[in-house]
């Protein structure tokens, strides 16, 4: 993918995460993808609503100040935007999610106003629960290549509507829980390959391991695994998922070897867990990230 000029399009949900110390922090998986990639230094256009509301005002003008691109961000009229509930059992986050957010309907024409053409476009698939669906069909057509970033939420999902999302993929990342959800015919040790297959997946399959690390399984049958780095300070692992996602579309626009795009990835992943939540203003902290890939 190296050289490709237009900026990649991350399609999804945003919104503010709501911890049980009365905290909230701005995030959803692909805002924090967006987030991140903008901070790291590459193109991003995220494409997400928000509501008419003072949260909604908020968010714009968070990325406005950092410089986001805010083409892609819809206000919806009459939605809210966006909450998540987290809980935290030994830092570890579980979420409930509220339904009916700005997020779940943004019109399909919003495309129209978008770059005719992506290097990538980025999509979970907590957004695709409700009525999004020929948005992400229009965002697909500008896009040359494809990244999934599986995010099951219970209730908010069926096993083969995921498959269908992740089918034609060029990468899909999950976590080795979803892996298990989506193949649970299938014995561990075979699952990657069963995915790949099942999914049609072009290039690659990304396994996370959470605190064990993660592993990389490609379509012409190689494989790597890595465990993941020791965390300096560590607070939560909310956003450590992302993070990772975000490192890896960079080595895909890079053309990395993906031994390299694994450990800058479960690098960077380890950085965030030093955070409360997925994303931080402090652009030194993305910058001593990236001069570390130096």
């Amino acid at each position: 993918m190296n050289g490709t000029p237009q900026p990649h399009l991350i399609f999804g949900e945003v919104l503010f995460d709501c911890f049980p110390d009365g905290t909230r922090v701005l995030g959803g998986a692909p805002f924090n993808v967006a987030w991140n990639l903008h901070q790291l230094g590459e193109a991003a256009c995220f494409v997400g609503g928000v509501g008419d509301d003072a949260d909604g005002r908020s968010i714009r003008e968070r990325m406005n100040r950092i410089g986001m691109d805010t083409r892609g961000l819809y206000r919806h009229p009459a939605a809210p935007t966006g909450q998540v509930r987290i809980a935290l059992e030994d830092g570890e986050p579980t979420y409930t999610i509220v339904p009916d957010q700005a997020y779940d309907t943004v019109p399909a024409e919003w495309a129209d106003q978008l770059p005719d053409t992506a290097g990538l476009l980025y999509h979970g698939t907590l957004a695709l629960r409700a009525d999004n669906r020929e948005l992400l069909e229009r965002l697909q057509a500008r896009a040359q290549h494809r990244f999934v970033d599986v995010n099951l939420r219970a209730p908010w999902y069926q096993p083969d509507d995921v498959l269908a999302l992740m089918r034609g993929a060029d990468v899909v990342k999950l976590n080795t829980d979803e892996a298990a959800t989506l193949a649970p015919d299938v014995a561990a040790p075979e699952r990657s390959a069963a995915l790949l297959e099942r999914a049609a997946i072009r290039s690659a399959l990304i396994i996370t391991h959470g605190a064990d690390g993660a592993a990389i399984h490609t379509t012409d049958g190689q494989h790597w695994e890595a465990p993941a780095p020791a965390v300096d300070g560590f607070r939560d692992a909310v956003g450590a998922g992302d993070a990772f996602a975000s490192v890896a579309i960079i080595g895909l626009q890079h053309d990395w070897p993906w031994t390299t795009t694994l450990e800058r990835a479960l690098g960077f992943a380890a950085a965030v867990c030093s955070l409360q939540g997925a994303t931080s203003e402090d652009s030194d902290f993305y910058h001593r990230a990236r001069t570390a890939w130096s």
